[in-house]
C-alpha cells in the first residue's frame, strides 16, 4: 500500500433524520446521522437495544452477507447497511455515528438517494485532521464460483469501478457493465438513485421466509420474464450501477479512502467484504505515511 494523496477529514455539520419502513424486519425504523469527532470512523448505535450498543463498520465485524450486509450479532447488529455506507463513502463522510431504531436502516426504494439528500441538506463539515488516499502497489484479487473482484493500482488520486453483471443468457435481466469514478460531486446523479433488483422467483423466495411482506413491485426493481414489474427503469444499466453502488458502501468497511480502479464480475456482498479483509491486511503491514503539514481550518459546506 502506498499513499497516493491527503485531504482533510470530513462529518455532518448537524444530525439528519431519515424515516422509512425496513426491508427484512418490516417494521417502521428511523435513521439519525450524527456529527462524529475527527479519527472516529462510522459507528452503528441501536438505541433500541439494552446498553445502546455499537458497532464500528468495519469489516471485521461483518457477519452475513447472504444477499446483503450484516455487522455485529444478530441481537445487537444491523443488517443491509451497504446503502447507507454507501452514501457516506459516496460523499466523503468519514466520521459519523448512524443511530438506528431498529435493526436494519429503512429499505426506502432500495437505493441511497434519500440517505444522500438528507446529509446533503445537512450540510459537511471540514475537519482539522488530515486523511491519507491509499492506494495498492499490486493488484489486490479475490475470486470464487466464477465471479471475482479486484483493486488495480492507481493512476492517480480517484477510484473508479466497474462491474459487469451476468445473469446468463436466458435471464430477463440483461448483460451490462457500467463504470463510475466515486466523487462527491457526481455520486448523486451517477449511483445513489440506483435501486435495488432482483427476480421475481427471490421475491417469491424471500416472501415465503416472512422477508419483504410489507414490500410491493413499486417499491423496488423485480424483474420478471418481460422485464421489471409494475416498474420503469431509470437507467438502462440502473442493476450495473446498484452493483457498483453496494461496492462503494462495501469497501468503506475498509475505513480507508482507496484511490485506483476496481473492478468486478459478477461479484455480491461476500466477495465485496473478502476484498476489503485483504486491503486491510495490506494497509497494516504498509510503511507508515509521513504527515504532511496541513494548514487547521474548519468549514460547514
Amino acid at each position: 500500500m502506498r499513499t497516493v494523496a491527503l485531504r482533510f477529514q470530513r462529518t455532518l455539520a448537524r444530525p439528519a433524520d431519515v424515516a422509512g419502513t425496513g426491508f427484512i424486519s418490516g417494521r417502521p425504523i428511523r435513521v439519525r446521522f450524527h456529527p462524529a469527532t475527527e479519527n472516529a470512523g462510522v459507528v452503528f448505535v441501536r438505541a433500541d437495544r439494552p446498553g445502546v450498543p455499537r458497532t464500528p463498520a468495519l469489516a471485521s465485524f461483518v457477519s452475513d452477507t447472504r444477499r446483503r450486509t450484516t455487522l455485529g450479532s444478530a441481537t445487537d447488529g444491523v443488517t443491509l447497511v451497504e446503502h447507507v455506507l454507501a452514501a457516506l463513502a459516496g460523499l466523503r463522510i468519514d466520521n459519523c455515528v448512524v443511530e438506528l431504531d431498529g435493526p436494519e436502516p429503512p429499505g426506502l426504494d432500495g437505493s441511497a438517494g434519500e440517505f444522500v439528500r438528507a446529509i446533503r441538506s445537512a450540510g459537511i463539515l471540514t475537519q482539522s485532521a488530515n486523511k491519507p488516499v491509499w492506494s495498492v502497489r499490486q493488484p489486490v484479487v479475490v475470486a470464487r464460483d466464477g465471479a471475482s473482484v479486484a483493486l488495480h493500482p492507481a493512476a492517480d488520486a480517484t477510484l473508479r469501478i466497474t462491474y459487469a453483471l451476468d445473469y446468463g443468457a436466458t435471464s430477463p435481466i440483461p448483460r451490462q457493465s457500467a463504470t463510475a469514478r466515486i466523487a462527491p460531486e457526481s455520486f448523486d446523479a451517477e449511483l445513489a438513485h440506483c435501486r435495488t433488483f432482483l427476480l421475481e422467483s427471490e421475491a417469491d423466495s424471500l416472501r415465503s421466509q416472512g422477508i419483504g411482506r410489507t414490500v410491493d413491485f413499486a417499491d423496488l426493481l423485480v424483474f420478471g420474464e418481460r422485464g421489471p414489474i409494475g416498474n420503469t427503469l431509470r437507467r438502462a444499466d440502473e442493476p450495473a450501477r446498484h452493483k457498483i453502488l453496494d461496492l462503494v458502501g462495501d469497501l468503506a468497511l475498509t475505513g480507508l479512502d482507496l484511490a485506483g480502479h476496481v473492478v468486478a464480475y459478477r461479484s455480491g456482498h461476500g466477495l465485496n467484504a473478502d476484498l476489503a479483509r485483504r486491503i486491510i491486511a495490506r494497509e497494516a503491514h504498509a510503511t507508515a505515511p509521513a504527515v504532511l503539514a496541513f494548514p487547521a481550518r474548519r468549514r460547514a459546506a
